[in-house]
């Protein structure tokens, strides 16, 4: 017995090891990849201020890859979608990404790496109210008070920013209500349809849509100038190619993280990822980092964090009600069959007393 509880705690340690292993690889990655977009996007750093061609080739290179591994080598398996799903549920949500990756990479143009994950804490906030507003969440005081708490603390870390660009915040605020419109649009269209696509299935059907929709404002935000400038001549090929393979194996890692962790988890993570990268935007990239932003930060943070333990709750007592559900089920299923024998064998408590 002693053996096997051995056993059992081995595994679960070795399990646990594992799930933190990969979460750990996540936060780097993630990390990995804002900083590089930062240093490729910035005037002041490699000067190649393009992000709609960025995100392009992000998606080409996403696209392409995904491809070989679903189809090729069959590494995961794909979810077929009808055309009517995938023109009604897949474009939609496509069209949105493309238009998330377009504003979030362009705000790194104006803002700081520090600053921009600050802003991101607003995500809560814009997912819990469009969820009200498209009926997919319920209005309550409580949620709407801790909403407004991060609110306040992302407005004085916003304050106490010494480079603040009005023009960069409204791209990251306006990138926040895009991704958040997307989420909840998930839950809508795909969730709810039972449709759940893994991270290498979702870039194979959304990556070249977002391709698509992209090269739409590309024509003609970006060709002009680069038809102007001559930078398809500069175009550096081991830069971008280490900055896709990044962004590509964040996203292997994002499967990771999903298959071995729960959602809890991965916010967790992206907490502390954000404080990682606020801690390196400081000391190594040298950004403007206030009191006053680590003060409103903080507040944002403490919301945030009960935010993820409300969820926790909320998920842990329907969990609680469906096992009690299971075991009213399994009860009536045996009292059933018990009285099915009974009724067959022609004999019940008096019957087996004659004996």
């Amino acid at each position: 017995m002693m053996a096997k509880n051995a056993t059992l705690s081995g595994g679960v340690l070795k399990k646990v090891i594992l799930s933190y292993t990969y979460l750990a690889i996540w936060i780097v990655l993630s990390g990995t990849v804002i900083v590089y977009n930062k240093y490729i996007l910035d005037k002041k750093l490699y000067d190649w201020p393009f992000p709609i061609s960025l995100t392009m080739i992000h998606m080409g290179f996403c696209s392409s890859l995904a491809f070989f591994l679903v189809r090729i080598l069959k590494f995961v398996e794909l979810f077929t979608l009808s055309r009517r799903v995938y023109f009604t549920c897949v474009l939609p949500i496509g069209a949105l990404y493309s238009l998330s990756l377009w504003l979030s990479n362009s705000a790194y143009i104006y803002l700081s790496v520090s600053f921009i994950q600050m802003l991101k804490a607003l995500m809560p906030v814009a997912v819990y109210t469009i969820g009200i507003l498209l009926k997919k969440e319920s209005f309550k005081k409580s949620t709407m008070c801790n909403m407004l708490a991060i609110s306040i603390g992302v407005a004085i870390a916003a304050y106490g920013e010494s480079k603040f660009d009005s023009f960069g915040v409204s791209l990251q605020l306006l990138s926040v209500l895009v991704e958040a419109t997307r989420l909840v649009l998930i839950q809508i269209l795909l969730n709810s349809k039972g449709i759940k696509l893994n991270p290498i299935a979702t870039l194979y059907y959304v990556a070249p849509s977002c391709f698509v929709f992209l090269s739409i404002p590309w024509v003609f935000v970006e060709l002009p100038v680069f038809k102007e400038r001559g930078f398809g001549l500069d175009f550096d090929f081991m830069v971008f190619g280490t900055n896709c393979l990044c962004a590509f194996a964040l996203n292997l890692a994002v499967f990771l993280v999903v298959g071995n962790t729960s959602a809890l988890t991965m916010n967790i993570g992206g907490v502390v990822k954000d404080w990682l990268l606020i801690a390196f935007s400081w000391s190594v990239i040298k950004d403007s980092v206030t009191p006053l932003n680590l003060v409103g930060y903080g507040l944002a943070f403490l919301g945030v964090a009960y935010y993820n333990h409300q969820k926790l709750q909320t998920l842990k007592a329907k969990e609680a009600e469906k096992k009690c559900q299971l075991q009213q089920d399994d009860e009536e299923e045996g009292g059933g069959l018990l009285l099915t024998e009974r009724e067959q064998n022609g004999t019940g408590e008096k019957g087996d007393s004659q004996y």
